[in-house]
């Protein structure tokens, strides 16, 4: 018989052996009311792996006595959600409730998640979707007005450990790890509670004592918390940027650290290192640009590892550079003019006058070519000069 994985085998099975979550969980909170109410509602569960979302779905529907019907959005397709409608069908004439908890729901297209609406608005069945991708761009709008979406956190370092120890009680081995290597176990997970649960697993299985070395021999290295389709990927870029904009060299450093060893596009760093260039620098340093470009250059002519030389120079220097936001506020400026102005007439005495009617009409009149030319009219359109 195949053994059953630690992390299964510790799974919660009520609402007061979850660890975290407790802006959901606490007395008073959503999840917390609807089981004491008997009421499921429809709910988009958003949050990194190991955070607890097939866990709570489990809970809810045990908790208010629904049938649990479970699939994955990777490998179900059209049919599979049918059959579980016409089950739903069938629940429902036997006056019991159907939740339908849907994984990584936005793997489902647009015509897939659609099939789900009129479903959750009859009441035919409770949708729970998980996902790590923000809801906001993978689910429809639709199916959002039809549901809550709660945002997991990953877990704090305590509830790992809390879980760690639970699991070590419950397999009687508390004295076969050491409080260090505990401590490392929970700073290697990221917030995953399966992730650590895995590695506890794994490293009780060397039958050693263990300690940090058999963690980490056994974790093999730390997975950085980062997925370059998802959030992660936008909030680890964005703080790079703002921390050149801070001229925080250090934490400038460290997030282009983070996103190299997670496999980011070298490309796409140095792209965004080319726009900072002018819209934080700017006038400001005008070498910038030209290093940043000069960087990118880099990146497509040599390649990683011999460019990671030129993207850590770069970003350094331009987290050392002094900031201006003006071709910003000029751009913004110059915009705003143009939406407002879009067809005001160029003025005739800065029009080229390549004939001698055109120089007889006022074309070019008192225009001289020379640097720094002040013209007694100016230069922009007699309506934005009177605006």
């Amino acid at each position: 018989m195949q053994r059953i994985p630690l992390a299964e085998q510790m799974r919660p099975k009520t609402l007061d052996d979850v660890a975290g979550q407790t802006h959901l969980l606490d007395d008073d909170e959503i999840l917390r009311r609807i089981v004491k109410q008997q009421e499921p509602v429809s709910l988009i569960l958003w949050g990194p792996p190991g955070t607890g979302k097939t866990t709570l779905a489990r809970i809810i529907a045990s908790e208010v006595n629904a049938e649990f019907i479970e699939l994955s959005a990777v490998t179900s397709g059209k049919k599979d959600v049918e059959k579980v409608i016409e089950h739903a069908r069938q629940n429902w004439n036997l006056q019991l409730r159907t939740i339908l908890f849907v994984d990584e729901i936005h793997r489902f297209n647009k015509a897939q998640q659609d099939a789900f609406l009129p479903h959750v608005e009859s009441g035919l069945i409770t949708l729970i979707g998980a996902t790590t991708e923000n809801p906001s761009f993978e689910v429809i709008t639709p199916l959002l007005s039809r549901t809550r979406v709660l945002v997991l956190q990953p877990l704090a370092k305590t509830e790992i450990l809390t879980i760690l120890k639970r699991a070590l009680k419950n397999l009687k081995k508390a004295k076969q790890v050491t409080p260090k290597a505990l401590d490392y176990l929970a700073e290697l997970s990221g917030g995953d509670a399966r992730v650590a649960l895995g590695n506890l697993e794994l490293a009780l299985s060397f039958n050693e004592k263990v300690t940090p070395e058999i963690v980490k021999a056994a974790a093999q290295k730390k997975v950085p918390g980062y997925d370059k389709k998802g959030d992660t990927h936008y909030d680890v870029i964005s703080a790079f940027i703002k921390s050149m904009r801070g001229s925080d060299v250090t934490a400038t450093l460290y997030y282009l650290s983070r996103m190299i060893d997670a496999g980011e596009d070298p490309k796409f760093i140095a792209r965004r290192m080319v726009v900072f260039a002018s819209e934080d620098i700017g006038l400001a340093g005008n070498g910038a640009l030209a290093l940043a470009v000069a960087t990118f250059q880099a990146i497509e002519r040599v390649g990683l590892p011999e460019a990671n030389y030129n993207l850590y120079h770069c970003a350094a220097a331009l987290a050392k550079s002094e900031k201006s936001r003006e071709i910003s506020d000029l751009m913004n400026n110059a915009r705003s003019l143009a939406e407002r102005f879009p067809d005001s007439p160029v003025p005739l005495h800065i029009r080229n006058a390549p004939t001698k009617l055109m120089k007889d009409l006022g074309y070019g009149k008192d225009y001289k070519w020379q640097a720094d030319f002040k013209h007694d009219k100016g230069f922009l359109p007699e309506a934005i000069n009177k605006a």
